[in-house]
């Protein structure tokens, strides 16, 4: 399917815009589930300051939607109607500063924080190597893995709110909980300052390299599948859950509940996104129907249905 084009009309509201802008972007190639239908118009800024000005000069009531790596996203069959954010080039610097502080743009990608700490001598980060996404999904969820939360180790942030204005906000001003952030939904995180500690180069990269180990021996990450599905519930594992539900292996359509990690859905090659979606769904009603335990949703899930 495809969406009216209104790029003409945006750039005529937005003459002195800077980044480029894409008619029905297909979507698609650039999730790691490979589903999903295209973006009305996919916007790609420049830098910070083309960011805000695009957020305060579009209509109010334009939707946005704000995508990173596409690592824990579903977007569904009928594409995403609006306008969808993909911070680029202008959001992918590493520096590092005094005080064994990282600074990071939110397009950069977790392992690429973790590698410029280990480089550095920094340690503390090493954690980042388990998470399959950027430094902008990792603000707005909380993101953690063997061991360490964003939340550890972050300062403070830079963000753009709807209206253009760009704030700069502490850490413990951000209600940061498991997997999840109290920042305003609105609000597009551009920069992270991490607060790391003085560490062994050769030691980090061991942890680091555990931490593939582990991961290749116990997650599908050479299939289409889009991390952890399910967060986990107070007290428990949602594998555990799936598993004693009966779910490991389980189908719909093309998709497929993995067998060898079972909160990892799989796209086994024609999946579409409802199937993947429905069988999330699939393994919620089953585990709650064994367990009393209702699972949520750690992917997040965007777009209308076909």
């Amino acid at each position: 399917m495809s969406f009216a084009d209104i790029t003409a009309d945006l750039r005529a509201r937005l003459p002195e815009l800077r980044g480029r802008l894409t008619a029905n972007a297909e979507l698609a190639p650039i999730t790691w589930f490979r589903v999903g239908g295209p973006a009305q118009v996919l916007f790609t800024p420049e830098d910070e300051a083309d960011l805000a000005y695009f957020l305060k000069n579009i209509d109010p009531d334009l939707p946005v939607t704000v995508i990173g790596l596409c690592s824990n996203m579903i977007v569904r069959d009928g594409g995403v109607p609006g306008v969808v954010i993909r911070l680029g080039r202008g959001f992918s610097r590493v520096t590092i500063e005094d005080g064994f502080r990282v600074r990071a743009g939110t397009a950069v990608p977790d392992v690429k924080v973790a590698r410029a700490a280990a480089d550095a001598g920094i340690g503390g980060l090493a954690f980042f190597r388990g998470i399959p996404g950027s430094i902008g999904g990792a603000l707005r969820m909380n993101g953690g893995a063997y061991g360490g939360e964003t939340v550890d180790v972050l300062i403070e942030v830079r963000a753009v709110d709807r209206q253009g204005t760009i704030h700069v906000v502490p850490a413990g001003d951000l209600g940061m909980t498991y997997r999840h952030s109290g920042a305003p939904a609105d609000w597009i995180f551009t920069e992270a300052l991490f607060q790391g500690r003085d560490g062994d180069p050769e030691e980090i990269a061991a942890e680091m390299n555990a931490i593939t180990e582990r991961r290749e021996a116990s997650q599908p990450i050479k299939s289409r599948t889009g991390g952890s599905t399910f967060k986990n519930p107070p007290g428990g594992k949602s594998w555990e859950l799936i598993d004693a539900a009966g779910c490991r292996g389980l189908t719909v359509g093309g998709a497929q509940v993995s067998e060898k990690h079972c909160n990892f859905l799989i796209n086994t090659g024609d999946a579409t996104a409802a199937d993947i979606e429905t069988l999330g769904e699939t393994v919620r009603a089953r585990v709650k129907e064994t367990s009393g335990v209702e699972l949520q949703w750690e992917i997040k899930r965007i777009g209308v249905p076909a």
